[in-house]
């Protein structure tokens, strides 16, 4: 695989001065499908032309072949090697071959441009020698396994969009990390799994290239060779798609699972639900072009979103609510029904957005619905294209008995083994070994340095907002007058009404006030004095304005007599739900603040998921004596630097 993947890049690297680095992929990945597709039918092209003449309605000629374990057929007698005898006609005879292939695949190339890429090659004087070299490769199934070959076209994505700058993790989650996935998923299941005639379905909203479905179907393969295995999923990107599409007709599977679009906006696999689901969808995308249609859905009731809208920002916890929708329903009493799932994200959904917000009230739902099984802190750098720290949910919506109203938590940041060359961002790797000992704190389900069994009470808290009194008191500064006078309520009164509201503040400046009452009261009759009155709403805003905050003037009051709140010492406190409201405000508040009081009209209850702060280990810092010693041998060291350089 490894050889191949350099011939190809060699190959790619022909293309020099004709096309950019960026567009290499473009057009040497189509040639490199285009082989696979060869490989798979070779051995059967006699019998798919006696079938395709025998056989005019094509659903029947499909369910033939499928009875013979393909999935895909072309009708035309052209190959690779043999279009090589017409180089006049090469460019026009290998449109026509691509194109006569069955309708379930005729999508792929054009996903490419192939036939634009085909045109320019040929004009190029490029064409002739990419089809011969590519033609001389042995992609046959029995020469290079599904396996290898995902893992091929995984390589040169990568390759590809290093060389041109682009992100290559948005097409693909690295093998490691799909593996830990995949064992994790299957982890409850094993023994069901390796029953005879089993049957299970894995689907992927955001497949890339498929990297997460072929090691899903690897996995389970390896402990039942006789299970079936179904493969469905969707993706936005055309080439990435193309290439999935590509992986499924080398397994086998039902190319026409695999569908093109953005998941949020069009769910074409609605309706359906799955064994297992899968994802690693955009870290921090933004979902405004799904926008409309999943407020919509949001807003209508009875959809994938009815928990609640993210920031418009990211739409991680809407893949979330969409893996939910998509899991085969759990039946009470039915030991094997129910779906699970594994979506890697990084840490925003577990703790982004406070009380109430979209993304709490989504967790909330998460938790009291009883769905989130595990969640597992993965090291970092462990992706292509971002060295922030990532974490696997792991969603169950029919968990065993001890797991039922519990989350597990698995700190799994320090289980890496280091790459003996970066790849981007990735400069490590969870090995076989390190992938083994988070399989077995799951596994083991206890209490230690690295795992906590916590209540899904754990992670909801209430949002009580604390007030205290208004205090304020007045003493009218002669010289701030005219700054008074500039307040918006009073800028529209008569030029009278303000020259005796110049008189009246003057009359009562220089006295203070502790009381907001008794100033009022004076002001008005100083403007009464002058022979003019002042509306209720000029007198609060002139108050407003001349009131000074002082924690010895008395309390300010309604008119009901209740204290009013002070809005600068407003603030807020989060109450967890193994505590009480009441017992916390007595214990963590009233002591430091006796006069304050709770607005219970603006309690807002919230969830969060602290993974980071639950496994926190206090470090303490060194002592000062051997600080100052190191320091003091610097500078000596310096100092000697420093005398070798004057001799």
């Amino acid at each position: 695989m490894s050889q191949l993947a350099n011939f190809v890049w060699g190959i790619a690297d022909q293309l020099r001065g004709v096309y950019k680095p960026a567009q290499y992929g473009t057009v040497t990945l189509p040639f490199v499908i285009l082989r696979r597709m060869e490989g798979i039918l070779e051995g059967h092209r006699e019998m798919i032309h006696d079938l395709i003449a025998t056989t005019p309605h094509e659903g029947a000629l499909a369910a033939k072949l499928r009875s013979k374990g393909l999935h895909f057929w072309n009708s035309s007698d052209y190959t690779l090697k043999s279009l090589l005898g017409d180089p006049d006609n090469l460019a026009a005879n290998l449109i026509d071959y691509v194109s006569a292939f069955s309708h379930n695949v005729a999508d792929i190339f054009p996903s490419f441009k192939f036939e634009q890429s085909i045109s320019k090659l040929d004009d190029n004087d490029r064409l002739y020698l990419l089809v011969s070299q590519f033609s001389d490769v042995d992609m046959r199934p029995d020469v290079l396994s599904n396996a290898e070959m995902g893992e091929l076209f995984e390589h040169l994505i990568f390759r590809f969009n290093t060389a041109s700058n682009e992100t290559a993790g948005e097409h693909f989650t690295p093998r490691d990390a799909i593996r830990l996935m995949v064992d994790l998923l299957l982890a409850p299941d094993s023994d069901v799994l390796a029953t005879p005639g089993t049957v299970r379905t894995i689907y992927d909203p955001a497949a890339g290239t498929g990297g997460m479905l072929s090691v899903a179907e690897e996995r389970i393969m390896d402990l039942n060779d006789k299970a079936k295995v179904a493969l469905s999923g969707q993706e936005l990107n055309d080439e990435s798609y193309a290439v999935c599409k590509s992986d499924m007709i080398a397994k086998g599977q039902a190319v026409d699972a695999i569908k093109l679009g953005d998941t949020l906006r069009n769910d074409h696999h609605f309706g359906t639900q799955y064994d297992y689901c899968l994802s690693n969808p955009p870290y921090g995308g933004d979902w405004k072009s799904a926008e409309k249609v999943v407020r919509d859905e949001h807003n209508k009731g009875g959809g994938r979103f009815d928990a609640g809208l993210p920031r418009i920002s990211d739409g991680q916890t809407l893949f979330l609510q969409h893996l939910v929708s998509k899991m085969r329903p759990a039946h009470a009493g039915k030991e094997n029904s129910g779906g699970r799932a594994a979506i890697v994200l990084n840490g925003s959904p577990l703790f982004t957005g406070g009380a109430g917000s979209g993304e709490s009230e989504i967790r909330r739902w998460l938790i009291e619905s009883d769905l989130v099984d595990a969640l597992v802190a993965l090291p970092t750098n462990m992706f292509y294209n971002t060295g922030i720290a990532t974490y696997v949910w792991l969603l169950d919506n029919h968990k065993p008995a001890e797991r039922k109203g519990k989350i597990q938590l698995i700190d799994a940041t320090s289980f890496w083994t280091k790459l003996r060359k970066n790849l981007g961002s990735k400069n490590r790797e969870i090995s076989d070994t390190d992938r083994e000992r988070i399989l077995k704190l799951y596994d083991d389900y206890e209490d230690n340095d690295h795992s906590k069994i916590l209540d899904s009470a754990d992670f909801g808290y209430w949002e009580i907002t604390v007030e205290q009194p208004l205090r304020l008191r007045f003493l009218v500064d002669a010289q701030r007058i005219d700054e008074y006078l500039a307040v918006k309520q009073l800028t529209k009164l008569d030029e009278g009404v303000l020259t005796g509201l110049r008189t009246a503040l003057i009359s009562v400046a220089g006295k203070p006030y502790g009381n907001r009452d008794e100033f009022t009261k004076a002001l008005r009759y100083a403007v009464k004095a002058t022979g003019n009155g002042l509306a209720l709403p000029v007198v609060k805003a002139l108050v407003a304005v001349i009131g000074e905050r002082d924690e010895n003037a008395d309390i300010c009051s309604d008119t009901k007599g209740n204290p009013e709140p002070d809005i600068g010492l407003r603030d807020t406190e989060l109450v967890p739900f193994h505590d009480t409201i009441d017992d916390y405000f007595e214990r963590d508040v009233l002591p430091f603040v006796p006069d304050a009081w709770i607005d219970e009209s603006k309690t807002k209850v919230g969830c969060e998921i602290p993974v980071t702060r639950l496994f926190y280990k206090y470090v303490p810092p060194r002592p000062l004596a051997e600080i100052d010693a190191e320091l003091n041998a610097l500078t000596e060291e310096i100092v000697e630097l420093l005398r070798v350089v004057e001799a």
